[in-house]
């Protein structure tokens, strides 16, 4: 059995059953159903036209569901009118599908859990693992996100940025259970960018393989992080940078600037960059301003700061910092890198003890744990044991 091959077809077939008139909870369970005959027919049996064989068998599905649920009985009239035998049509509905699934009725939790079901074909079991949840829990947003869209029609134009948001909190899950999901929304994004005239698909896959290319690099043999400064770059995914600021290049002579075409800008310099020190941090900082520009977002500013560190120096750092709120995320760790940068390892120390007892993922916490350990071991001794008790 070809899995990818079937999981390319998941939305096209499903795209298809809603274009015939089935609403999308009914057409979705009619898809699975299919594909588990697929699973169980094809090695025996392959189809000359798999897609054909899966709408053909789909819809019977769907027929046979909606004749069988009696409180759909209104609906017969409809869904007795099973188009003729033939060739299925070469309309691409999918990009139609990446809307419906990124609706704005839906929580960004259920706009993600039904894009990989419904878009990637992934199975409620995968999507669960991934996400680190009981299946059942899983089976419930799925349910429910399946609920929300039945009743949207694929008739209007939808909106790409919300598409993209969406793929782009898969990718940040990364990978867990047995699927990839930063893999798996660079598969989804680059159908996209392949469906869709916008610059700004075309720079979220960029920022994506930017981001992934460093992934090998990105943990020690122990699961550890390893800072940026400190990754061997030899370990770097040289053709994925290289197709990466390919994309970003064309995107950007498009002259239609949007924050992800910002982001993997800055992603592209820092992988262009031989070694740590001939990082062009001042074009990085004009990037940056480029992001405020757009987004005006605190997380982007708190970036800057860190950028400005080390274009102007740490002192110029932590005066961009002094202006935003020390509550902001990761605030309290870029505090810590930059006043380490001008020599004070004691508050340094600190700093990065506090920021360990905040952080919420066990990497990060882990990584700042280890840096203040570091900072002490290389106080004097006097100096030992006056830390933030949250350390």
């Amino acid at each position: 059995m070809d899995e990818s091959l079937l999981r390319s077809l998941t939305p096209e077939v499903l795209a298809a059953l809603v274009r015939r008139g089935a609403d999308f909870a009914a057409a979705e369970d009619a898809v699975q159903d299919a594909l588990v005959e697929a699973v169980r027919v094809w090695p025996a049996d392959p189809p000359r036209d798999p897609k054909g064989w899966l709408v053909t068998v789909a819809w019977r599905k769907f027929l046979d569901a909606a004749r069988a649920d009696t409180a759909r009985r209104r609906r017969e009239d409809r869904v007795e009118e099973e188009p003729a035998p033939g060739a299925v049509p070469g309309a691409d509905d999918t990009l139609q599908l990446y809307f419906l699934c990124a609706h704005p009725s839906l929580t960004p939790a259920s706009a993600v859990a039904l894009t990989l079901r419904a878009v990637g074909g992934l199975t409620t079991r995968q999507i669960a693992r991934a996400y680190l949840v009981p299946e059942a829990t899983m089976a419930q947003r799925v349910s429910r996100a399946k609920r929300t869209v039945s009743g949207v029609r694929l008739d209007r134009p939808g909106d790409v940025a919300t598409v993209l948001r969406v793929l782009y909190l898969v990718f940040n899950e990364g990978y867990s259970g047995d699927v990839d999901l930063a893999a798996e929304a660079i598969r989804l994004t680059r159908q996209l960018a392949a469906r869709v005239d916008h610059p700004e698909a075309a720079g979220l896959l960029a920022l994506m393989l930017l981001h992934h290319a460093r992934r090998p690099a990105r943990t020690d043999p122990d699961g550890c992080l390893v800072p940026l400064a400190a990754q061997d770059r030899t370990r770097w995914d040289t053709s994925a940078i290289a197709e990466g600021i390919g994309i970003l290049q064309r995107a950007l002579a498009r002259d239609r600037l949007g924050e992800f075409q910002a982001q993997a800008a800055i992603a592209a310099l820092h992988a262009d960059a031989p070694t740590a020190e001939e990082t062009d941090w001042p074009q990085i900082v004009e990037w940056y301003d480029e992001l405020v520009r757009l987004t005006d977002s605190p997380v982007v500013r708190l970036n800057r700061a860190v950028a400005v560190g080390e274009a102007d120096g740490p002192r110029a750092g932590l005066a961009a910092l002094a202006a935003l709120d020390d509550t902001l995320p990761r605030h309290t760790a870029a505090a810590a890198y930059l006043h380490e940068r001008a020599g004070d390892v004691e508050t340094a120390a600190r700093l990065f003890a506090e920021a360990a007892h905040r952080a919420t993922n066990l990497a990060e916490r882990d990584h700042l744990t280890r840096q203040a350990a570091r900072l002490r071991a290389h106080r004097p001794a006097g100096q030992r044991g006056t830390d933030h008790p949250g350390g």
